[in-house]
């Protein structure tokens, strides 16, 4: 499986930035899908996950009431809306397909990994 993440791209404080993720399989319709993201220097850290029905979402603290998770109908494509965005927001993201049906904020529970957007936000 194949993940393509796109929509990063630099913004000022406050703004907003939509991140979509598309997978090559349609398989994935099956299974829990997340966001991840690494600053320089730091571990790579939970955002959020969707389950495979779209109805179950959860998130790190840090993000909540900003960002919100989706995904279409078909279940392949992962959506990441940021509003309100902070510098520290700055980092590459990564979309993630779960082992299983349900999202998890653990990294050790996916399976397939997309490549990266970067995302900026200046002050």
């Amino acid at each position: 499986v194949q993940l393509v993440e796109s929509g990063g791209g630099l913004v000022q404080a406050g703004g907003s930035l939509k991140l979509s993720c598309v997978a090559s399989r349609r398989t994935v319709s099956n299974n829990g899908m997340g966001w991840f993201r690494q600053a320089p220097g730091k571990e790579r850290e939970f955002v959020a996950a969707i389950d495979w029905r779209g109805g179950d979402t959860v998130y790190t603290d840090s993000v909540k009431g900003r960002f919100t998770i989706s995904r279409d109908s078909a279940k392949t494509t992962v959506y990441l809306q940021m509003n309100s965005l902070k510098p520290e927001d700055t980092a590459q993201y990564y979309c993630a397909v779960a082992l299983g049906p349900l999202g998890s904020t653990s990294r050790d529970r996916y399976r397939y990994w997309g490549q990266g957007t970067q995302v900026t936000v200046s002050s």
